[in-house]
C-alpha cells in the first residue's frame, strides 16, 4: 500500500465550531448561534431559537473553543503533526454580518489573512469551506434564505470577495459543506428555511438556488485565478439492502440515488440525473429550472469531489416499521449485525469507505477527497494528564488501510483531512464530550474549562503516518 508523494495528509474544522468570538469584530449573528447545546446522555435535543437569550441559554458556538483567538497555538500543533493541508471554513458573517451588506467587514477579511499568512509560515495548504452551516441569519429572517433568488447574488458576492482578496493565498476552495442535506427535512434550515413550514417544492428550490450560486462561484472564482481548484462537499452515507430481497434492493437504489447521487451529479455533472425527474413528478414537486439555469450549471461544474464519511447503514423496504433502527448524522437506517458501533451509535465500517470511493469516482472520475472521517468518543484524561485513546487511533488505522486499497484500485484520491482534528463543539448535538481530535481541549459540555491544548496518543500516531505517507501504522 502506497500514497501519492503529494497526497495532502491534514484535518478539518468548521468556523462555527471552533472559532468562538460570536458577536466580535463586527460579526453577525448566522444561524449556528442560534443553535442552544444539547446532550446525549441527558436525551435533550438541541434547540434552535429565534432570539437569542444568553442570560437564559448556553448557546455554544459563541465561545466555540477560542480559535479566534488561539489559532496559532493550534495551528503550529498542525505543523508538528506534519499537516500538508488544513480544511477550515470562512465565516460568512464575519465578511458580511448580514449577508445582504454592499461592503465588506475589513476586520473580518484582515483576520483570515492572519491565518492564512501563519498556515503559510508552515507551509501548509488552506482548504477553505466559503460556506459550512453558517448562513447570515438575517438572510433567513428577511429572505427565508436560498428560497429568494436575491440570496444566490448575496453569495456570489461573498465568494468573489474572498476569491479576489485572497487569490494568491488559497487555492483549494469548497463551495458548500455537505450541500445534500438540503434533500432533508432536517436540513431545511442550513439553507436559511426556518421562518414557517415550508412545502417540499420551496425545499427543492431552495436548493436549486444553491447549486446556481454554488456554480456562479466556480465561474467567478476561476475567472479570478484560474489555477484555483473549486469542489464540491458532500455527506455520503453508504447504504446497503438489509437482504437480497429485491425490494430492499430497488428501496437502497432510490434512497441512495436522491441523498447520495443527485447534488454530486448536479455538481459533476452539470445537470438534473433522470431519477429527479420522476420523483418529482410523483410527488409533484415543482421546481422552477430556466434554460438560463441548465446553461450556467453546466458552465459551472467543479474540479474535484470531497465528502464525509463516517458511517455505513442498512435499508429496507419496511424501514418504517422497524425497530433496529441505526442512529448518527441526520440520516437513519438499519442496523448492521456486523459492523461495531461507536459511543454515539454510528456504525464503523472501514472496507465500506474502500468501497465507496470506487463507487463515487467509477461515477464521476475526477480528482476525489475524504475531508472527513472520525470517531466521535468519551476521552479520559488520566492523572498524569495524558489521554489514551487506542480506539480512534484504531479507527483511523483501519481506515486509512482501506483508503491505501482504494488508491491501488486506481481511485484517484489526492487528500484525507479527518474531522475535528482538535476538540471542538459537535455540530449535531453541540456538546464537547463527543470528542474528535488528536488536541485535546479543556472545556465541557457546560462551557466550563481553562481551554488549554494537548496531545492525545493520536496526535504522535498521526504525525507518524504523515512523515511514512501512510506506510507506518503501528502504534
Amino acid at each position: 500500500m502506497s500514497f501519492p508523494k503529494n497526497f495532502l495528509w491534514g484535518g478539518a474544522t468548521a468556523a462555527n465550531q471552533c472559532e468562538g468570538a460570536w458577536n466580535s469584530d463586527g460579526k453577525g449573528d448566522s444561524i449556528s448561534d442560534h443553535n442552544r447545546s444539547g446532550s446525549r446522555t441527558s436525551n435533550t435535543h438541541r434547540s434552535f431559537d429565534f432570539v437569542i437569550d444568553t442570560d437564559k441559554y448556553y448557546y455554544p458556538s459563541h465561545t466555540g473553543i477560542d480559535s479566534y483567538h488561539r489559532y496559532k497555538e493550534d495551528i503550529a500543533l498542525f505543523a508538528e503533526m506534519g499537516y500538508k493541508v488544513y480544511r477550515m471554513s470562512i465565516a460568512w458573517t464575519r465578511i458580511f454580518p448580514k449577508g445582504d451588506e454592499d461592503q465588506p467587514n475589513e476586520a473580518g477579511l484582515q483576520y483570515y489573512d492572519d491565518v492564512f499568512d501563519e498556515l503559510a509560515k508552515y507551509g501548509i495548504e488552506p482548504l477553505v469551506t466559503i460556506s459550512h452551516f453558517e448562513l447570515p441569519f438575517h438572510l433567513g429572517e428577511a429572505y427565508d434564505g436560498f428560497l429568494d433568488k436575491r440570496t444566490i447574488g448575496f453569495y456570489e458576492n461573498y465568494a468573489t470577495t474572498l476569491f479576489k482578496r485572497y487569490k494568491n493565498k488559497v487555492k483549494y476552495w469548497l463551495t458548500f459543506n455537505e450541500i445534500n442535506f438540503g434533500t432533508m427535512e432536517h436540513g431545511k434550515r442550513i439553507n436559511g428555511l426556518f421562518n414557517r413550514e415550508y412545502t417540499e417544492t420551496e425545499q427543492y428550490q431552495a436548493l436549486h438556488n444553491v447549486f446556481l450560486a454554488s456554480a456562479k462561484a466556480v465561474i467567478a472564482g476561476h475567472a479570478i485565478n484560474p489555477d484555483f481548484q473549486i469542489g464540491c462537499m458532500l455527506a455520503y452515507i453508504t447504504m446497503y439492502p438489509k437482504t437480497c430481497k429485491p425490494e430492499d434492493v430497488l428501496k437502497t437504489q432510490q434512497t441512495n440515488e436522491k441523498f447520495n447521487y443527485f447534488c454530486g451529479d448536479v455538481q459533476v455533472k452539470g445537470h438534473y440525473p433522470y431519477f429527479m425527474k420522476r420523483y418529482f413528478e410523483k410527488n409533484q414537486i415543482q421546481v422552477e429550472i430556466t434554460d438560463a439555469d441548465k446553461k450556467l450549471l453546466q458552465e459551472g461544474t467543479v474540479d474535484y469531489y470531497t465528502f464525509s464519511y463516517y458511517m455505513t447503514t442498512c435499508i429496507a423496504d419496511d424501514l418504517d416499521k422497524r425497530s433496529d433502527k441505526s442512529g448518527g448524522n441526520l440520516f437513519g437506517g438499519v442496523s448492521n449485525e456486523y459492523l461495531e458501533t461507536s459511543d454515539w451509535g454510528w456504525q464503523i465500517d472501514p472496507i465500506g469507505l474502500r468501497y465507496t470511493l470506487n463507487q463515487i469516482y467509477s461515477r464521476y472520475e475526477i480528482p476525489l477527497m475524504v475531508v472527513e472521517n472520525g470517531l466521535g468518543a468519551f476521552d479520559q484524561v488520566e492523572a498524569d494528564g495524558t489521554i489514551n485513546d487506542d480506539y480512534r487511533i484504531d479507527y483511523f488505522k483501519r481506515h486509512i488501510i482501506e483508503m491505501g486499497n482504494a488508491i491501488e484500485d486506481g481511485v484517484d484520491l489526492i487528500g484525507y483531512t479527518p474531522w475535528g482534528c482538535i476538540d471542538l463543539i459537535s455540530a449535531g448535538t453541540g456538546e464537547m464530550s463527543k470528542r474528535y481530535g488528536f488536541i485535546y481541549v479543556d472545556r465541557d459540555d457546560e462551557g466550563n474549562g481553562s481551554l488549554d491544548r494537548s496531545p492525545k496518543k493520536s496526535f504522535y500516531w498521526y504525525k507518524q503516518v504523515i512523515e511514512s505517507n501512510g506506510e507506518n501504522l503501528s502504534n
